[in-house]
This record gives structure tokens, sequence and C-alpha cells, in this order.
């Protein structure tokens, strides 16, 4: 090759290399696919969650994913509290969280009565937390609904597969663990038992524990056949229970959806491209397994965030 086709070659190659880096750069406001990028470069904050293993994990997924674009974020898993971490949001010690479509349609937005449908849920509730300044990003397939679940040889022995089942049984038999909070709640037990004709069973039937204690308790088998329990939680299948059909569709749908105030997402509009690299790899049976390895292994959230986003290639 002479040395006039050499420098030409050369010179096509450099220009070449050129637009490769111009589209890698941070010029586009787009999330690179790679995961990595510098559009949140600025973002600065902490990352809310409420106080379980589940949001733990979101939230320290959503903070180093936030990171590994530029922002300088951490985790704050110390409130304690749907609530309280919706508060935070609202008065800025959050930039932002993981929250459900029941729980800010219910909770926050005062209805009473869910939507019908997934998508018409999270349609609903964007809409109504647009109204609060609160935008709701790209939702994950994962809906943490509230369910009951018995253990699955306890199951067949009563020959129950679906809530509606619970009322034809021996009032012996429709034994219950909840939280203290779900016994209160408009979506909870009240509910439970007009909708599933429940009204029978008698407090002492009714046992109130901590979140954790009724998925042993209910493994156990002794204290109650029925733990209320999440769907998403990696404990129903390492326990060996059965999660109950809920026939009637009393639950809302629980879908999973990162909300920051509408003002922060104005200033950092890269952040809806980042956390759509996440959202759709979030199914119910994903965060089951995510969620196993905090409740049932004993992991730290922090590491199986760097874990789950190193496998994903997203840092």
């Amino acid at each position: 090759m002479n040395k006039t086709r050499t420098t030409a070659l050369l010179a096509v190659l450099a220009v070449g290399a050129l637009a490769l880096s111009a589209c890698a750069g941070g010029g586009s406001s787009a999330a690179s696919s790679s995961g990595k990028g510098s559009e949140l470069a600025g973002l600065t904050g902490e990352i809310g969650a409420k106080d379980f293993s589940e949001q733990y994990i979101l939230a320290n997924i959503t903070s180093q994913l936030f990171n590994a674009h530029g922002a300088s974020t951490k985790a704050n898993t110390s409130v304690v509290g749907s609530a309280n971490v919706r508060a935070a949001l609202v008065s800025d010690q959050f930039l932002g969280y993981w929250e459900y479509t029941g729980t800010s349609w219910i909770t926050y937005n005062n209805n009473t009565v869910p939507v019908q449908g997934v998508e018409a849920q999270f349609a609903a509730t964007k809409k109504a937390d647009a109204a609060n300044g609160i935008a709701w990003l790209d939702p994950a397939p994962l809906n943490n609904t509230y369910a009951f679940a018995i253990r699955s040889d306890k199951a067949k022995s009563l020959g129950v597969t679906k809530l509606s089942d619970i009322a034809k049984l021996p009032l012996s038999e429709q034994t219950f663990c909840i939280e203290s909070e779900f016994s209160t709640r408009d979506d909870g037990w009240p509910g439970v038992k007009k909708a599933y004709g429940l009204q029978s069973v008698p407090d002492s039937n009714v046992a109130l524990l901590d979140t954790g204690v009724i998925y042993t308790t209910t493994q156990k088998g002794d204290t109650c056949n029925f733990g209320e329990v999440f769907q998403t939680d990696g404990r129903i299948p390492a326990l060996g229970l059965t999660v109950m059909q809920d026939d009637k569709s009393f639950f809302p749908v629980y879908q999973g959806a990162f909300t920051v105030k509408q003002a922060t997402l104005d200033k950092y509009p890269g952040m809806a491209a980042v956390i759509a690299l996440i959202a759709p790899k979030l199914t119910t049976e994903e965060m089951q397994k995510l969620n196993a390895k905090a409740d049932v292994d004993g992991d730290d959230p922090a590491d199986i965030a760097k874990q789950w986003l190193t496998e994903q290639g997203l840092i």
C-alpha cells in the first residue's frame, strides 16, 4: 500500500472514531444502554425507601445507577412508615423513591375503590399525583400487592386455593396472622372480611404480628393458617407457602414505579431515561429472587443491588 492510500485510510478511520465517540459521549440526553453516562451530573441528594427489604434494594439500585450516570446520591433506608417517606419526598428531603400505585391511590389520594386493570390504575394514579406536583416514571411490571398465603401442604389438606374458599371452612380453621397497619386499612382486613364473608371470624382468631414474623409463623401453622404477605416477597417460595387467589379482585394493584417531584424532573429530565433502563427488568418474579437474597440469605441490600446491576451490564 502506498503512502497516499495509507494516509487517506487513516483519515477515514479517524473520522469514524470521532463519530463513534460523539455517539457514545455526553452530548445526548438519552441514557446509554450500557448504563453509564454523565447526563445526571449535578444531581445530589438521597433516594428514599420504606422500611422493608424490597424498598432497600430498589433504593440502592436507583442510587447506584444514578451515580453511574454522573449523579452523587445515596440511599436512605432509615425512615419508617409509608406516610413519612411520602412526606420526605414532598419536603425535598428525598429526591425520589419507589412507590406503589395502590398505596398512592388509596392512602395519599383518598380513594376508597381501586381502578380495575394494571394500566388503568397506573394512569389514574399518575394523573392524580400530577396534581400534587409528583411525577411517576416508567413503571416496573412488579405487583407488590397484598395477599394471603398458607402452608402448601395445609392448603391441600383443607382443599383451598382461593380466598372465597375460606368462609366455607370451620371457624377453628379460619385463623389469620396480619400486620397492625393492615388491620385498619381500607384495603386491608376490614375490607377483606366484608368482601369474602369473614365477618364471623372472632378477634381471637386474628394475631397481630410484625411483617417478618408472619411468614415464619404461617409456615409453622400453629398460630394461624393464613398469613398476610406481599406478593413479591422471596420468603413465599423459600418457606413453601402457597398464595391464595384473590378471586374477587379485592386487593388493588400495587405496581411499583419511581416517583419524583416534577420540579426535580424538569431540572434533570435524564432521570426518566435512566429509570427506563431498569424498570422493565423488575418483574414480580425478579423481585422475589432479589428479596430472597435479603430476607432468606441475609445479604446486604447495597451488595444485592450492585451485583444485580453488574449482572445486567448497567454499571
